[in-house]
């Protein structure tokens, strides 16, 4: 069998892995998601780099409540003399304690934090102090993954030992998939579309949600069709308006 057919099945049963398993959660999530946006919150997203802040944000069938959530603190000042004895401190809390006071992330909002490992001292400390602010904190991780990593966050946990729901987006450990022989390593990483297909059920479930509380959601239409770019204006200023 070819490389490529390997991969179709192997994502073919990944999928197939993800509804069974995580459908009920999934749903879940999407009711609290709906619930917040009743209530005039809001959903937020920070990824850590695979896919999901550019697979979800302003993209035609999707939602324009969908809000996208990143942070960096830089400081460009060297000194020879000083750096010779760099600072051991480590500010990632007082960094991320920064972000969300200066964020639109508020009590009764909803974040996703997608994370394939889950062991960064920056995503556990993010979960731990959204909760902290009342936000819900919904992680999209592999537990397989992550179960056998060691936290390098100073609780020595992991995101989906912090985070109110943890979806698993069965990505085997070390994210690829497929072993091939004349490499070293596997090829084919899983997390992105799995957690691409998470969010996208998410998102087929706050619809429902929204639609059965009679609230119509701002769905994005592609910019890129005859009259694109001002539709897209439109519904931007609907979603400014509504909330929703």
């Amino acid at each position: 069998m070819s490389i490529v057919s390997r991969y179709f099945d192997a994502i073919e049963k990944l999928l197939a892995d993800i509804r069974q398993a995580e459908s009920e959660k999934i749903t879940r999530v999407a009711k609290i998601c709906a619930d917040s946006v009743a209530k005039g919150g809001v959903v937020h997203i920070h990824d850590t780099g695979h896919m999901l802040n550019s697979e979800l944000v302003h993209r035609a069938g999707g939602l324009a409540l969908v809000t996208p959530f990143t942070f960096a603190l830089n400081v460009n000042n060297p000194n020879a003399y000083r750096e010779k004895s760099p600072s051991s401190k480590d500010a990632t809390a007082e960094t991320i304690a920064l972000a969300l006071k200066r964020s639109n992330v508020k009590l009764g909002d909803v974040l996703f934090i997608g994370s394939v490992s889950g062991k960064s001292k920056s995503v556990v400390e993010l979960a731990i102090q959204a909760k902290d602010m009342g936000v819900t904190v919904v992680a999209v991780t592999s537990f397989e993954y992550s179960s056998k990593l060691e936290s390098e966050h100073s609780s020595g946990k992991r995101l989906f030992e912090v985070a109110d729901i943890a979806i698993d987006n069965h990505a085997p450990y070390a994210d690829a998939m497929l072993d091939v022989e004349g490499l070293d390593v596997k090829v084919c990483p899983a997390s992105g579309i799995a957690a691409a297909c998470i969010m996208w059920a998410v998102t087929a479930g706050i619809v429902q949600n929204l639609l059965e509380r009679g609230i119509v959601p701002t769905v994005y239409k592609s910019v890129n069709a005859p009259g694109g770019p001002e539709d897209v204006k439109a519904r931007q200023e609907r979603y400014k308006e509504l909330g929703y």
